[in-house]
């Protein structure tokens, strides 16, 4: 594990591409989402950041609940002393992964939507399951209509139900607010038939795009909204974008006016789209494409060309797989980075 770092580095010193974080966005989001979702109306999804040292600030502030993806980011987490309430929202059948998971030091609740899932935690000793129901994103989830059956599957095979999950993954990015309102409301109108059949105290349900708008759960399991991206940033919704990819200009071409920086596909996740380049100066750029290893951008013509070796700041469209290509983030104020913190959730 890599050590955390405090004190007098340089940002320019060093080598990219690098994660960096702006200690300030990152302040202001961690509070507004406290102020908006206090205490267990927000679980946050640690598979944005999977940052156990990010998690900490967001314990500090009242979010104890956590979201995993992973069995990775779950052992990770309750090994890092953050295991008060963890949810791993995903289905495993793996009998040794679950195994290990049944005999954390931690609060651990498995999502399960099927009889072999059910089967499968039961008899690795895990205690307690959320029925997780497809809302309308063609993902995991059982039928609305089917939960009830599974709920008393799960119990007759000794866990504790405690709830019901549901994901509009399909509607949080939309970027009209009326629409998006409109077709969560339709989400959670099917996940509210599961909860009648299946009982429990927890509905969880959401993401940052719906954090504001979803008003069905007990719970919200949002996890971009600490760290940003440009996608949820197109959104309206309170958070700003508080990490980037640094990068080095490595090649200009002054010719057709254009440059390039040493940041490219497997620095950042492209599945939102390419990502927003800007000097630091704060112009913006247009992206021409990415390479493995490449951005290639264009500055506006009333701009001047970026010279070898001048950084840039490189903004993905989507945080989780970005954050999943590095092995730390440098968390800064101005050119200054105050800590280092290992990426230690990385991984299977």
């Amino acid at each position: 594990m890599l050590p955390r770092v405090a004190g007098n580095s340089d940002l320019e010193a060093i080598a990219t591409p690098a994660l960096v974080v702006d200690a300030g966005a990152l302040e202001h989001n961690l509070a507004t989402m406290a102020t908006a979702l206090p205490g267990a109306r927000c679980r946050p999804h640690v598979k944005a950041h999977k940052t156990t040292a990010l998690a900490a600030r967001q314990h500090a502030i009242g979010h104890v609940g956590f979201t995993c993806a992973t069995p990775r980011e779950v052992i990770g987490m309750a090994d890092a002393g953050l295991g008060e309430d963890l949810l791993l929202a995903n289905e495993i059948v793996h009998p040794e992964l679950l195994a290990t998971l049944a005999g954390l030091d931690a609060r651990i609740t498995i999502a399960v939507d099927s009889e072999p899932t059910i089967e499968a935690a039961a008899r690795a000793g895990i205690r307690e399951c959320l029925v997780d129901v497809n809302v309308g994103m063609p993902r995991c989830g059982c039928p609305p209509d089917d939960a009830g059956r599974l709920a008393e599957l799960a119990r007759d095979e000794g866990l504790m139900v405690r709830g019901v999950m549901g994901y509009e993954g399909h509607v949080v990015g939309l970027q009209d607010r009326a629409e998006r309102e409109r077709r969560c409301g339709e989400s959670m109108a099917l996940l509210a038939v599961a909860r009648e059949a299946v009982g429990g105290d927890v509905v969880s349900v959401g993401g940052t795009g719906t954090f504001d708008c979803n008003m069905s759960g007990t719970e919200v399991q949002a996890g971009s909204y600490a760290l940003m991206d440009t996608a949820y940033g197109a959104l309206d919704i309170p958070f700003r974008l508080a990490l980037c990819v640094l990068a080095t200009v490595i090649s200009v071409n002054p010719r057709n006016r254009f440059a390039v920086a040493d940041a490219g596909l497997k620095a950042f996740g492209m599945d939102h789209g390419n990502p927003t380049v800007t000097t630091f100066d704060g112009a913006e750029t247009e992206t021409w494409y990415c390479a493995d290893e490449h951005v290639v951008f264009a500055p506006a013509e009333s701009a001047p060309l970026p010279g070898v070796g001048d950084r840039v700041r490189v903004w993905p469209a989507h945080i989780d797989p970005t954050v999943a290509y590095h092995e730390r983030m440098h968390l800064v104020s101005g050119s200054e980075i105050l800590e280092t913190w290992p990426i230690d959730l990385r991984g299977w």
